[in-house]
C-alpha cells in the first residue's frame, strides 16, 4: 500500500447500502466526462460504484486474478508487503490532509499519494491484463 497507508480508509458502504448513479446525477457524470475528455482519458479510465462485501484490514489489498480461457475472474486479499500483484488498476479518492506527498508508482509516473488509495492490484505475472495465466 505504500504512502496511501497514510491517508486512513473511510469506511465504505455495503454493496446492497450503496447508491448507483442516477437521474440525478447528470451533471456529475457530464462534469467528470468532460475533465477525462480534457486529459485525453476517456477511454482509459471509467467509474466504479465504491462499496464493501467485507473489511480489509489496513495491511491487506484486494488482487485481481483471471483465466482468459474459462473467462474468469477472481479477487482475494493478500498481504500488501508480501503480494506479487503489484499494478495498482482501481484507486479511490481521498482528500489530502495538508500537503500532498509525491510518490513513484509502479509505472514510474509520479502521483500525489494522498489523491488517491488502491483499490485493487493486480500483476502481468498473474495474467492481468492481457497474459495468460501462468496458474491454471
Amino acid at each position: 500500500m505504500g504512502r496511501q497507508a497514510e491517508v486512513a480508509r473511510r469506511v465504505l458502504p455495503s454493496f446492497e447500502e450503496a447508491e448507483g448513479l442516477g437521474p440525478q446525477d447528470g451533471a456529475f457524470v457530464r462534469d467528470l466526462v468532460a475533465v477525462l475528455d480534457k486529459h485525453g482519458n476517456l477511454d482509459r479510465f471509467g467509474l466504479c460504484l465504491l462499496h464493501d462485501h467485507f473489511r480489509l484490514a489496513p495491511d491487506e489489498v484486494l488482487v485481481e486474478t483471471h483465466d482468459l480461457d474459462a473467462r474468469t475472474l477472481q479477487v482475494k486479499v493478500e498481504k500488501a508487503a508480501t503480494t506479487t500483484h503489484t499494478r495498482p488498476s482501481q484507486w479511490r479518492f481521498a482528500k489530502a490532509p495538508g500537503k500532498a506527498k509525491a510518490s513513484r508508482n509502479a509505472g514510474g509516473a509520479d502521483v500525489e499519494s494522498h489523491v488517491c488509495q488502491v483499490v485493487l492490484q493486480c500483476s502481468p505475472i498473474s495474467g492481468c491484463p492481457g497474459k495468460k495465466s501462468a496458474q491454471r
